[in-house]
């Protein structure tokens, strides 16, 4: 394996725990759209994030429409995109909080500078970038190495389409085998595989020992190089990774 020199992050609970927080936001929105189109069915904010956890707003009006059997015209997604953004935006700045144990290891990273750092998301650019400074994260990595699937791309999509690892490789100027990975979702997840970057899943934003140890099941039938479970492991994680 080359050696490794870049790491991207995901944001959305590896970085930042805002899955749940716009996930509520999320389940309003599009319970006002079924409401629209006539369909009895509603979300909460976990039952929405069960089913479309690590795709952006985008993918979930994707698969809402694919699910109850009816479409929308391109702008109208587009409105819907916006609105969403804007009410996401406006719960995390207020009430995001960084990941349990990220912060120390961030703070390692950036100052012993071994490695370039960077933020590849689903997520619309100004959401990342306002998840990141409120949780004190947005000094770590250079404002033009934040990707966003929805954003940075010339046609929006979500993950685990490899798009944006692709287009994150190519404008930071590594190969994805300099690269690893950190994401916490199984489209997350399939994104950097896709992408031919090694992966390291993270489960410790996942509720309970039953959940994590699913998850990390998962993310090694998916083919993630190891698992961490506490960004106390990173290192011990990373070093397997570069041993390989």
């Amino acid at each position: 394996m080359p050696k490794i020199t870049q790491l991207l992050f995901d944001c959305d609970n590896t970085l930042v725990l805002s899955e749940e927080l716009a996930f509520v936001a999320c389940a309003a929105l599009s319970n006002e759209l079924l409401e629209s189109k006539g369909i009895s069915e509603r979300y909460t904010g976990p039952q929405l994030m069960a089913e479309f956890v690590g795709q952006n707003f985008r993918g979930v009006v994707g698969g809402v429409q694919k699910k109850f059997g009816f479409s929308l015209e391109p702008k109208e997604v587009d409105d819907l995109v916006g609105q969403e953004l804007g009410r996401v935006i406006a719960t995390l700045k207020e009430k995001a909080e960084p990941c349990e144990g990220v912060m120390p290891v961030l703070d390692k990273l950036y100052k012993e500078k071994k490695y370039g750092l960077a933020v590849v998301s689903s997520s619309a650019l100004s959401r990342v970038q306002a998840s990141v400074e409120k949780v004190g994260q947005a000094k770590y990595f250079p404002p033009d190495h934040i990707f966003s699937a929805a954003t940075s791309l010339p046609v929006p999509t979500t993950k685990p389409d490899p798009a944006i690892y692709l287009h994150a490789c190519k404008v930071i100027g590594k190969d994805p085998s300099e690269c690893v990975a950190v994401e916490d979702s199984k489209s997350g997840a399939l994104s950097g595989i896709r992408a031919g970057i090694p992966v390291m899943g993270y489960v410790g934003s996942y509720e309970g020992e039953m959940k994590q140890k699913e998850m990390d099941a998962l993310m090694k039938d998916l083919g993630v190089k190891v698992v961490m479970k506490d960004w106390a492991d990173f290192e011990k994680c990373l070093a397997e990774i570069e041993a390989m």
